[in-house]
């Protein structure tokens, strides 16, 4: 596929009546099709009193629809050897499958009616809540969930989307019912926030007229996108530790508010961040703290700009003994990024190391469906892929320093996980 598509993507883009939008990109290394659809509706758009609807709305999308019973779907696809993978995340909620070229229009079909028309049974409802509590149990007692949870509070404030846990809480998720999941897919599942991306061995085409024809009947109004207010910057270090006795591990989450992926600096941040905490096995951060002293399990730092402002994240795993000093290497590390930049060896080999991983992208259909649909979302263009080598070249070193400077240890927020008393 490397080959094939040497010269760049070149998706067919086609935008229905009803808002729904359509990419196709043909390709011919396999006789299969990826299908993605994918709805501008996650925990971004639960009640604020009743976080975890989406995530329940995803686990029981594909248990029934209107049209085919639960175990009629699962024949369906099972005679086609597909699975059906349905995810949630802050801004989305997808549906994919991958199928053999010649069942792709009746798993086009089954994929929609799912998306389009569940029924989420009672029955299913009650197993899946179940599932979740159970997921929830064991989210608090790992201490890498936990820390998670408590710097994005620290970071954005508890009121803020962004701080909110995904899977809802133990109370929340025992009050939803059935007529929460309806309305919350009535109100998000609608044709104006749908992107449906199609990759693989199929006419352009003729995938837009398949899909045109399972869409073309389905009208609603427009669904009004939930804004992500900035938060506040942090003045001060902010520091949570949560006691979890018996682990033999800490965790720790170390982190900052920082840019909107549509923010013009964003390819400094991007490369300054592989510098930091991600280029060969683990930037900076990794050389320091894991390779030349020895105290973390990992480290690596990661950098999450999307709708609103995203975190830069970093994260280690140490002995519980070595909590105090290894947030004292992360601070050095940020510290001295800030006051000096990157060298010339760090931004040449970032530049190179990242354009080079551009191939990696594309290199397989889901791949390509995956950056399609980002490009959409953002609106970066059809030929995105083919400017984006330029977009990292024209980084400079002082680009990225001046990224670096915005990040002061002094204002961190910081979250540790851990048998406390060996600290």
């Amino acid at each position: 596929m490397a080959i094939e598509l040497r010269r760049g993507l070149s998706p067919a883009r086609e935008s229905l009546s009803n808002g729904a939008v359509l990419l196709v990109q043909q390709t011919s290394m396999a006789p299969a099709v990826t299908i993605e659809c994918v709805f501008e509706a996650g925990s971004l758009c639960d009640p604020a009193d009743l976080p975890g609807v989406s995530q329940l709305v995803g686990r029981v999308l594909d248990r029934g629809s209107r049209r085919r019973s639960a175990s009629a779907l699962s024949d369906a696809l099972d005679d086609r050897g597909v699975a059906l993978r349905v995810s949630t995340t802050r801004h989305r909620l997808s549906v994919s499958c991958t199928c053999l070229t010649e069942d792709f229009a009746d798993v086009l079909a089954i994929l929609l009616d799912v998306a389009r028309r569940p029924t989420f049974p009672e029955s299913e409802i009650e197993q899946l809540r179940a599932e979740t509590v159970t997921a929830l149990r064991q989210d608090d007692d790992t201490p890498a969930v936990r820390v998670l949870d408590a710097v994005a509070a620290l970071i954005y404030g508890a009121d803020h989307p962004y701080a909110r846990k995904a899977k809802g809480t133990l109370a929340s998720v025992e009050r939803i019912r059935q007529e929460d999941l309806l309305a919350f897919h009535a109100a998000w599942v609608r044709p104006s926030c749908l992107t449906l991306a199609i990759v693989g061995d199929v006419e352009p085409a003729q995938a837009i007229g398949l899909a045109a024809a399972e869409l073309e009947d389905w009208s609603a109004p427009a669904a009004e996108h939930v804004p992500v207010t900035p938060p506040a910057s942090a003045a001060i270090r902010g520091i949570e530790r949560i006691a979890m006795p018996g682990k033999s591990q800490s965790d720790i989450a170390y982190g900052f508010n920082t840019i909107r992926r549509l923010d013009p600096r964003y390819y400094a941040y991007w490369m300054m961040n592989n510098v930091l905490g991600q280029f060969g096995l683990g930037g900076r951060l990794a050389d320091n703290i894991r390779e030349r002293q020895g105290m973390a399990y990992y480290a690596y730092s990661s950098f999450d700009a999307s709708v609103g402002e995203g975190p830069l994240m970093v994260r280690a795993g140490v002995d519980p003994a070595n909590v105090e000093r290894t947030i004292e290497a992360i601070d050095r590390e940020v510290g001295v990024l800030a006051a000096d930049g990157p060298t010339a060896a760090e931004v040449s080999e970032t530049r190179e190391y990242l354009v080079g991983s551009i191939p990696r992208l594309l290199e397989n259909n889901p791949g390509i469906a995956a950056f399609l649909l980002t490009t959409e979302q953002y609106g970066l263009g059809l030929d995105y892929d083919r400017r984006l080598p330029a977009l990292l070249r024209a980084v400079t070193a002082d680009d990225i320093h001046a990224a670096a400077q915005s990040l002061d240890p002094a204002a961190a927020s910081i979250a540790v996980a851990g048998p406390l008393d060996a600290q």
